[in-house]
């Protein structure tokens, strides 16, 4: 068979579009704390929460859990504790060696620990990725129960880079051993603000 006649056979036995499912989200009317239920959550994959009562007190803590990080990068104003400065420019292969990044995310996601991160907050979309050591900073009124919530809430942006991060990274694909680090931050460490 020639392409096009694969491609008309392909129009001719497309099927009807189905209408996406109705979901009743009403069965969350119990009252859950959230910020209780994102730790825990975040806890269980393997990250670490720290709740601050002000942003005053960041960069104070941070150097608390990294005190050897020397090589930061910090993309928030949050904190002034960065080293190293980055734009969109910079080519990422010269941040292999990057200590500590520290980005302010989005929103979080109660349910399953994972934090909205966009191409605004990394400025250099593989910074998440290579840097040893993850810190994510989220306001605790951006913490949503569910993911319904959340694609609500960023199905309005701007269509550019973002990705949820959920706990560093690790792998058990090869004889069933993890990993941790294999593609990403050794650790991850969520502040809430």
């Amino acid at each position: 068979m020639s392409r096009e006649s694969i491609l008309n056979a392909v129009k001719k036995n497309k099927p009807e579009g189905l209408p996406l499912p109705e979901i009743n989200l009403d069965f969350f009317s119990e009252e859950i704390n959230l910020i209780e239920t994102f730790v825990e959550n975040l806890t269980f994959v393997g990250g670490r929460a720290v709740q601050l009562e002000n942003e005053a007190q960041l960069d104070e803590e941070i150097k608390k859990l990294y005190p050897n990080a020397s090589k930061i990068v910090s993309t928030t104003k949050l904190s002034q504790l960065g080293t190293i400065a980055i734009s969109k420019e910079i080519d990422p292969h010269t941040l292999e060696d990057i200590d500590l990044a520290i980005i302010k995310g989005e929103l979080a996601v109660a349910e399953n620990g994972a934090i909205w991160v966009t191409e605004n907050d990394v400025i250099v979309r593989a910074l998440p990725f290579i840097t040893n050591d993850l810190i994510l900073v989220v306001s605790k009124n951006a913490i949503y129960l569910h993911m319904h919530q959340v694609f609500e809430a960023i199905s309005k942006r701007d269509r550019t880079f973002g990705v949820f991060i959920s706990g560093p990274s690790k792998t058990a694909d090869i004889e069933q051993c993890l990993v941790v680090g294999a593609h990403g931050a050794i650790s991850l460490t969520v502040f809430i603000v």
